[in-house]
């Protein structure tokens, strides 16, 4: 069951509310930007995200072919959400940051593994992290 769930970044700057079912787990990826990132995500469609604070408050970063976009705060740095159109994530995506969430603790929740370190987005999640 989708809940409203309300989060920030480290200094709280950044600011927003995302509605998400996070009892149906979250997920790590292998790849290098999640792996230095240590990021715990959960991927909604755009439109159950709402950013409370003017965008002039975060920076950016996209790489690779652009595909997405991370976004974090100016002022300490903290990785809060990403976006982007994947066809294997099913097309227009905003991926937050369950280590921002306010009331919620990532470690209390199940997590699934994605093989992002080898663009293996066909093989889907797995319970326990890929070989590397």
């Amino acid at each position: 069951m989708s809940e409203k769930h309300t989060g920030s970044c480290h200094c709280g700057a950044v600011r927003f509310v995302v509605h998400a079912d996070l009892s149906s787990g979250v997920s790590r990826c292998n790849c290098s930007i999640c792996l230095k990132l240590g990021s715990v995500g959960r991927v909604v469609k755009p439109d159950a995200f709402e950013l409370l604070t003017a965008r002039d408050a975060l920076g950016a970063y996209a790489w690779r072919t652009e595909k997405t976009h991370r976004y974090f705060c100016k002022r300490c740095g903290v990785f809060v959400f990403g976006d982007g159109n994947v066809p294997e994530l099913g097309g227009e995506f905003v991926s937050f940051n369950v280590n921002c969430i306010d009331d919620v603790d990532p470690n209390a929740l199940a997590i699934v593994h994605w093989d992002g370190r080898h663009d293996n987005w066909q093989a889907g999640p797995r319970d326990r992290p890929w070989p590397l």
